[in-house]
């Protein structure tokens, strides 16, 4: 190749031509670099990482490249809008990357600005969400970087009195307080979108772990039976807290080893050791249903918060919880217990609950 490149600029020499060879700069000019606080709709484009991107629908403060797939790659860009370098002295770490794996010492920049080290050799956990593998950072240059975005920052869209009204026979155990001191783990959940989609959000959460706890009133599953049948044994790691230590528990319902594994690992708390933890603290209880809400799409194609704040609606939340049961047609009896709860809590909300309510 290098024989023929040489050949072409010898032949235009003679000829009086200037040959010019392919070079990086000609790739596209960035455009305006992306921003965890900025809201994107379908169409609008933003640079991240050398790379324009356009997003396919709305979002906010979900990373280009990332899993959610809102976000459309355009190819490479060079000048103009690229990725901004950071403030705050000699604060110049690379951006976090989900998935990539990360040594204990390791030092990033996540997308909310912060910068936060590895406490802990990690395969890419989120440093907001995996606190026992991270922490934060603060820049040897002088200065701490400006958060861009806060966690609820339009406050969670639920009142005490109202979360009291949607659960009058609620166990003491699911307190008000729990839900509220879970929140900081996924800040995106509630706080994405206008206040009706923040509104649908918490009713639509809220609907399925009233149906999932029998109105917050179980903390562990009632089918005693069925909890030896909750440890895959395929799995390396076993069953370390015993065959039967597995069954569903919390707001949500955890069950089974391996949903102990990666919510214990993605909220930094060892729970395939301890998954009693689950019932007897309140904010590790609610923790475990926001991270099977916001990273989880079970037998759906998406997560359940994605479903909510990106148009999907309500049923495709079923779905994502319990589709393979009772979605089409297998359980319509039950879809429409969460339908009717859904329903319920809008109103209550003082909003409306959208379309495609069922699955």
């Amino acid at each position: 190749m290098q024989r023929f490149l040489a050949f072409l600029t010898a032949v235009a020499a003679v000829v009086g031509l200037a040959f010019v060879l392919p070079s990086a700069a000609s790739a596209a000019t960035c455009t305006t670099p992306w921003s965890s606080s900025t809201v994107y709709t379908n169409g609008n484009s933003a640079s991240y990482n050398g790379h324009n991107w356009t997003a396919k629908w709305w979002t906010q403060n979900e990373t280009p490249g990332g899993s959610s797939g809102v976000w459309a790659d355009q190819g490479t860009c060079g000048g103009g809008g690229s990725t901004p370098t950071p403030t705050g002295g000699s604060c110049t770490y690379p951006a976090w990357v989900a998935g990539q794996t990360y040594a204990t010492g390791a030092i990033v920049r996540y997308t909310d600005g912060n910068l936060y080290v590895a406490e802990h050799d990690n395969p890419g956990y989120d440093p907001v969400i995996s606190t026992w593998y991270w922490e934060p950072y603060t820049c040897s240059g002088g200065g701490t970087p400006t958060p861009t975005q806060t966690a609820n920052p339009g406050g969670f869209p639920v009142s005490e009195a109202q979360f009291n009204q949607m659960f009058p026979n609620r166990n003491s155990f699911y307190t008000y307080s729990g839900l509220k001191a879970a929140l900081s783990a996924y800040p995106a959940f509630t706080n994405t979108g206008s206040d009706t989609v923040r509104k649908q959000e918490a009713a639509a959460f809220l609907a399925n772990v009233s149906h999932e706890t029998g109105g917050l009133v179980y903390i562990v599953e009632q089918n005693t039976a069925n909890y030896p049948h909750y440890c895959d044994t395929s799995q390396s790691y076993g069953c370390p807290a015993g065959q039967a230590a597995y069954y569903g528990r919390g707001p949500i319902q955890l069950s089974w080893n391996f949903n102990y594994k990666a919510a214990g690992d993605a909220l930094g708390i060892n729970l395939l050791a301890n998954p009693n933890l689950v019932q007897t603290d309140s904010a590790i209880a609610w923790k475990t249903g926001l991270w099977y809400w916001n990273t989880q799409s079970g037998p759906g194609t998406m997560t359940p918060h994605n479903a909510m704040v990106n148009g999907a609606g309500f049923g495709e939340t079923i779905r994502s919880i319990n589709g393979s049961i009772e979605c089409n047609g297998g359980n319509p009896a039950q879809v429409q217990s969460r339908i009717n709860s859904y329903q319920s809590f809008v109103q209550i909300l003082g909003t409306t609950p959208g379309g495609n309510l069922s699955c």
